[in-house]
This record gives C-alpha cells, sequence and structure tokens, in this order.
C-alpha cells in the first residue's frame, strides 16, 4: 500500500520475501569476499556474484538496469559508485567497494562493502571502517528516530566523531548519491540523505523499507561520472567507500534484511534490538 509521499509500505509477509532476496544477496557478496584478492578481475567478481544469484532461483538487479551491463557494481579506490565490472586487475592496496541486488518473487535486496586489499594504507582502512560504523549509526537510527531525516543526522556524527579522535578533518560525504526505498522496485521513495537537512523526512513508521548506504571520500565530495555513463569518481583522485544493507521497520523493532543475523550483533552494540520476522 502506499501512503501520501507515494512511499510503497509493505505488509510482514512481503517482507518475508524481501528477506529472502536479501539473503540471496548476503550470499553473493560472501562468495565475491571469499574470491577477492590482487590479480582477480573485477569480471571474475561478477561472475562469482551471478553464479550465486542464478542459483538460488533469484535474478540480478542490476542487469539490464537502465541499460546496466552487469551483475555487481565494483568500484575501485577512486571510485565511488556504480564501477562497470570488467578487464580490471585487481591490484595490492586497492580500496574495492562491492554493491549487489537481487529480486526474488519480484522483491528486491540491495547491500555493499568495502574492503582493502594487503598491504592496506592505514588511512584506508580508517575510510572503510568510518563508512560501515556511520552506516550502522544510521540504521540504528531506524530504530531510535521519529524522522527519516535521523539517518542522516546519525551519519554526520559519526564522520564528526572519527575526525576529532583522529585529529584530522572528516571524510567527505557524498552528498549527491544517497539511501532509497526499496520493495518492488530497486530504487523508489523516500531519498535516505546521508547527512543533515533541514527537512527531517517523513515519519517513520510499520512498513517502510529502505537502503541505508553511505559514501565517504578521503579528499572532497565533489565528483563526476566518466564517458561510460555510470563510474562515478571522485574529482580530487581521492579514495573512496561505500557500505549499505537493506532495512525493514516493523511493529516491533527493524531488521536488517541483507545481513544474515539480521544485524543483531552490531545493532545490540548500539543498544537497539532486532525485530522477528
Amino acid at each position: 500500500m502506499f501512503g501520501r509521499e507515494r512511499v510503497e509500505y509493505k505488509t510482514p509477509e512481503q517482507v518475508a520475501v524481501m528477506r529472502r532476496a536479501g539473503l540471496v544477496v548476503a550470499d553473493a557478496l560472501d562468495a565475491v569476499r571469499a574470491a577477492l584478492a590482487p590479480g582477480v578481475t573485477t569480471a571474475r567478481l561478477d561472475a562469482v556474484a551471478e553464479d550465486v544469484i542464478t542459483s538460488a532461483g533469484a535474478t540480478p538487479s542490476f542487469l539490464g538496469y537502465h541499460g546496466y551491463p552487469a551483475s555487481l557494481c565494483v568500484s575501485v579506490n577512486d571510485e565511488i559508485v556504480h564501477g562497470i565490472p570488467g578487464s580490471r586487475v585487481l591490484q595490492p592496496g586497492d580500496v574495492v567497494s562491492v554493491d549487489c541486488g537481487a529480486i526474488v518473487d519480484g522483491w528486491h535486496g540491495d547491500s555493499a562493502f568495502t574492503v582493502v586489499l594487503d598491504p592496506a594504507d592505514p588511512a584506508d582502512v580508517e575510510l572503510a571502517a568510518t563508512t560501515e560504523d556511520a552506516m550502522w549509526a544510521g540504521i540504528a537510527a531506524l530504530a531510535t528516530g521519529e524522522r527519516l531525516g535521523a539517518v542522516g543526522e546519525a551519519v554526520e556524527e559519526v564522520v564528526e566523531t572519527a575526525a576529532a579522535r583522529s585529529g584530522s578533518a572528516p571524510f567527505g560525504i557524498v552528498e549527491d548519491y544517497v539511501g532509497h526505498g526499496i520493495g518492488t522496485a530497486m530504487h523508489q521513495p523516500p531519498d535516505v540523505p546521508n547527512f543533515r537537512t533541514r527537512d527531517r523526512g517523513l515519519k517513520l513508521r510499520p512498513g517502510l523499507c529502505v537502503a541505508v548506504e553511505p559514501m565517504l571520500v578521503r579528499g572532497d565530495q565533489a565528483n563526476r561520472t566518466l564517458a561510460d555513463d555510470w563510474t562515478v569518481v571522485t574529482d580530487d583522485g581521492s579514495r573512496a567507500a561505500h557500505w549499505e544493507h537493506t532495512v525493514a521497520l516493523l511493529e516491533d523493532g527493524i531488521v536488517v534484511l541483507t545481513a544474515r543475523d539480521g544485524g543483531a550483533a552490531r545493532l545490540r552494540a548500539l543498544g537497539v534490538e532486532v525485530a522477528s520476522l
């Protein structure tokens, strides 16, 4: 059913199907993690993920989406998002962000992670870890906040705290690309900003399903899209990280549909209990 802002609110039964899609995505990303190593091509990672998705009887969300040619987005170093897998060979020290989506019975799951290949630059490791922490803080805010703007506030707080702790300038938060509603389409209302806004956003209520996905950079957030019309890179060449999970709000709390444990381990550490499906 839809609300005033054309937001698609899900029933518990529909969320259960999205959970199935989310677990397919989790399986695909686990397989990609296992395959990630210097010397591996990004096309190989794409093949690994597509095999997991199709073997589960699911459909890749990305393949053919507005003409996108692959089942994964693999973004390396200064690539923020939407990197197209191909002949690129991963190198030691690369920062690799992998984004994956799957469809089960018409319902989507979407998730992303970032790893730094050894030998890793400590600044890159901090970038990836801070982005992941920011994502989990944003997810937890869905359980404790009243409006959707709480996500962006939580993300900014993590970035500012990390900067204060290290005594350095905060990582840049990419504002041109945000989280989104998800369900019968991979991208649907509402937008989920990763930064503070004047508009506090819609009121949080059961049935809302969103993808929370902060993108941070070591330099300035200014970016551009390459000639392939997909790959987004930083203008200053600084490295980027991207983390994402699909989250459902239920009557008794939230559950991370693309995390194998529903997000329990990370959320409990933030004082949030995971809802039951």
